[in-house]
């Protein structure tokens, strides 16, 4: 290319497509298009992985009604009539879902929630 470098490849390009203008609009609108096609095909992949993830069922080891209306040591409020479904248990701590919360799931002590439902 010798010392012109870029500039001689530039002016090569835009003589072969007619002029500069013709050189910046070829390339805006191909740049446009590539981004145009990646965006598409970045959108179906989120809707697959939204679909994938939102499919999955949770299997609940048991389901239980609260007794008492009662706050865990975590802040978590249960009120009397509130159902909750199990999803694990790990030695004391519980993983639970409860029914019509929005901030599930918690996780709360065996011991607690044996005093306040009829959880074994």
């Amino acid at each position: 290319m010798g010392n012109l470098g870029w500039y001689q490849l530039l002016t090569t390009l835009a003589k072969k497509v007619g002029n500069p203008k013709n050189l910046i609009l070829l390339t805006a609108g191909g740049g446009y298009v590539i981004i145009r096609t990646i965006e598409a095909g970045g959108k179906k992949v989120v809707k697959l992985i939204r679909n994938k993830t939102d499919n999955k069922k949770v299997n609940y080891l048991s389901t239980h009604d609260v007794n008492e209306t009662k706050v865990d040591e975590n802040g978590v409020v249960f009120t009397k009539g509130d159902i909750f479904n199990v999803i694990a248990v790990d030695g004391d701590s519980v993983l639970i879902e409860i029914v019509n919360h929005n901030d599930n799931p918690y996780f709360v002590s065996s011991n607690f929630l044996k005093s306040i439902s009829n959880f074994q």
